[in-house]
């Protein structure tokens, strides 16, 4: 129940994730509400990462000031704000304010949410409740793609302002994270927020390994420079900062701001573009659930592999697909390989990059350099999705759309 509390704003955020690819297309349109050039289209989407970026030292901050807990309350009220800018937006310079501000709290969700699950779930099943996350931000994403090309385009905000409300209205009143009060010598409290976690339980035994954890970690050298210096703190970073980077790298950003056009670019006269969005975002759904259940009796690493080498032969299908329409060869009869390998694609990425990273997250680092780890972690994570679209939204202008697909069946395989 706690980490459902704690995760249903990630509905909202992956309705934020996942807004531009059906929006962009009817807000390009002569009926438009807001008149918007191309270019202006594009920055929809990379505005919400640049937030998400200049997030990043309030969200280092906040997790270690006011806690995971408060952190997240913060995240919600700032995103309902800027569902609400978005649906009464007049013109397009308050609609980039409402993404700036949706990606600032989104990545303040990104690394609180995790950390508090990490922090109150049982150790057993603590992989299972973490993954808890993405499958709400993929309820978002699923949600958005159903509903936005059907109705007026402020119907998905008030949609995502509900989700928001009722996380304001529930998660005050859950327990704090008993490992962040033990941190901040407030052991009273960490004791009636574990007794609240585990009621079934005698929490005295818990409650000292936790006590002994951090004594231990509160021990040991906590500088910033010791993310770099010490070896174990090193490995982790570097870890975190592949993994972050090839969820954007395997092109999952591209795919979900960009869906719609991609499956229209392909010319595909099997299946519509909404409806193959509906389907991708199920896919994912299904993959992430099966992952979830998976994931800690077969560990992190048998699924990233599968994962890498699944996604990547997608992504190669696509990358050739296109490569040979650009060429001027009539593929029309195998336009059904670009909707295909895509829905193929949704459940590989999904079954392991899209999932593991973020379940090692919070796991990798010690107490005094999960706050910055974290953080530096999640800043490559949002640096590269910047980075992911701009190389498809450039390549595809000046060399073809074949050619960043190429590049992050490439990335996939590395993985």
């Amino acid at each position: 129940m706690f980490s459902r509390a704690g995760t249903l704003s990630c509905v909202s955020d992956g309705m934020q994730y996942g807004w531009t690819a059906p929006v962009a297309p009817r807000l390009l349109s002569r009926d438009s509400p807001v008149q918007v050039t191309g270019a202006q289209a594009e920055w929809l989407e990379t505005v919400l990462m640049l937030g998400a970026c200049c997030g990043l030292p309030l969200t280092m901050l906040l997790v270690d000031k006011i806690g995971r807990k408060a952190s997240l309350i913060g995240s919600s009220s700032a995103t309902l704000l800027a569902w609400l800018m978005m649906a009464l937006a007049p013109n397009i310079e308050l609609m980039f304010v409402a993404r700036f501000l949706a990606g600032v709290a989104g990545d303040t969700a990104f690394v609180a949410a995790p950390m508090y699950i990490a922090e109150v779930a049982d150790q057993k099943i603590r992989g299972f409740l973490s993954s808890i996350i993405y499958l709400m931000m993929l309820m978002g994403v699923l949600l958005v793609y159903c509903v936005t090309p059907f109705v007026p385009l402020w119907v998905p905000c008030v949609i995502g302002m509900v989700f928001n409300g009722a996380t304001l209205l529930t998660f005050p009143f859950m327990p704090d994270s008993p490992y962040y009060l033990l941190y901040t010598d407030r052991p009273e409290a960490a004791q009636r927020a574990l007794q609240r976690l585990r009621p079934a339980d005698d929490v005295d035994h818990e409650l000292a390994q936790i006590a002994a954890a951090i004594k231990r970690q509160k021990g040991e050298k906590g500088r910033p420079q010791d993310i770099l210096l010490v070896k174990s703190n090193r490995t982790a970073l570097l870890i975190m900062v592949w993994l972050n980077a090839s969820q954007h790298m395997s092109s999952i950003s591209v795919m979900l701001m960009n869906l719609h056009s991609i499956l229209d670019e392909a010319g595909g006269r099997y299946i519509g573009s909404s409806t193959a969005a509906i389907l991708f975002s199920l896919l994912m759904l299904g993959a992430a659930l099966s992952a979830s259940a998976l994931i800690d009796n077969f560990g992190r690493r048998a699924l990233l592999v599968t994962s890498g080498v699944c996604a990547g032969l997608s992504l190669g299908v696509v990358a050739a697909y296109f490569h040979a329409k650009h060429a001027g060869i009539d593929v029309a009869n195998q336009s059904w390989l670009v909707p295909a390998a895509v829905l193929f694609y949704a459940a590989a990425f999904k079954f392991g990059i899209g999932l593991v990273p973020i379940v090692l997250t919070a796991e990798l680092f010690p107490a005094r350099m999960k706050a910055l780890g974290m953080t530096l972690s999640d800043a490559f994570y949002v640096g590269f999705s910047v980075i992911s679209l701009q190389i498809y939204h450039q390549l595809r202008k000046r060399l073809g759309i074949h050619v960043p697909f190429y590049i992050f069946a490439c990335w996939c395989f590395c993985t």
